[in-house]
């Protein structure tokens, strides 16, 4: 297995290296035809920024944020630490790739939480009372920073790479293969909203305990590389098995939802690296990643059971 992950090195270290000069694909903006909501008159979502993130709706997560609002959301940044305050009014709160200060600009373990522990709770607390959270967590070093809030949802992320050494590009989940699982997600509100393929890019595994729906299942060849630096993947790196393990779920969590996911860039839309690729809900293997992204918020908002 270890030299089987030789053949991914190299694109996971351009990945990384890209990582760090992603910008935002300000011209994509694909068609809603029926949009969910009229323009603002969405519910509340609440875009964490409060925590060092390497996501925000006006840098690297400007084309989620605008694809939101199309559909009628309003999309608000959420600069404050979580509270029973800061949290009142929202119906969605979104936390994507949340660090601790630590490793705002240091990707090196260790990697500690970004969450205070009243934090937890009041999410938590929130959440159960009929709010709902969009957690996206991806590779080294997000998961660390998430450990204790994804606990409290009987979350368990590996502090890793998730890597399939038999190939090469984004992972993709197909309802044909069922490593994408039958949901009212996928089924949207018609035909025209269906979804049968997903594309993610690198990203975490997590298992889940308790009553979870799972969207996501990685193939048995996965693994998690579990490195020391952020992008530094060698021959020697150790890795851990997590075929089975989830890229993507949904749960219900006193009356409130959760729909977790570890990578983040598939509800992007990026120009990355010198040559400016494609990565993310612009690339071409991830043309069905917007619908899935407003289907999975119509289901936050209510608008899709199951």
């Amino acid at each position: 297995m270890k030299n089987k992950l030789l053949v991914f090195i190299a694109a996971a270290i351009f990945s990384a290296a890209a990582y760090a000069q992603q910008v935002p694909d300000t011209a994509f903006a694909p068609a809603i035809p029926n949009p969910m909501y009229k323009t603002g008159r969405g519910p509340i979502v609440l875009l964490d920024e409060a925590h060092f993130n390497f996501h925000t709706a006006d840098g690297r997560y400007l084309p989620f944020a605008a694809l939101l609002r199309r559909d009628g959301y309003d999309v608000k940044a959420s600069k404050s630490k979580f509270s029973k305050t800061s949290l009142k009014g929202g119906k969605i709160l979104v936390i994507a790739n949340a660090l601790a200060e630590r490793n705002k600009t240091d990707w090196t373990l260790p990697t500690p939480t970004a969450f205070s522990a009243d934090e937890v709770d009041a999410v938590t607390d929130w959440v159960k009372r009929g709010g709902s959270l969009m957690i996206i967590v991806d590779h080294m070093p997000f998961p660390g920073a998430a450990e204790n809030l994804a606990k409290a949802f009987g979350l368990t992320f590996s502090n890793g790479y998730a890597i399939n050494p038999n190939a090469r590009g984004p992972m993709v989940f197909k309802l044909a293969d069922l490593s994408l699982r039958p949901h009212a997600i996928l089924n949207g509100r018609n035909d025209s909203e269906k979804i049968d393929s997903v594309a993610t890019f690198t990203g975490s595994a997590f298992q889940a305990a308790g009553d979870v729906q799972p969207l996501f299942i990685l193939g048995n060849s996965v693994v998690s590389a579990i490195t020391t630096t952020a992008g530094e993947i060698t021959k020697d790196t150790p890795q851990i098995p997590v075929g089975g393990w989830y890229q993507g779920a949904v749960m219900r969590f006193g009356k409130g939802r959760v729909a977790v996911f570890g990578e983040a860039a598939m509800f992007s839309a990026q120009l990355a690296g010198p040559n400016r690729g494609l990565m993310g809900m612009n690339a071409p293997v991830a043309s069905q990643n917007p619908q899935f992204l407003l289907n999975v918020m119509h289901w936050l908002s209510g608008k899709l059971e199951g």
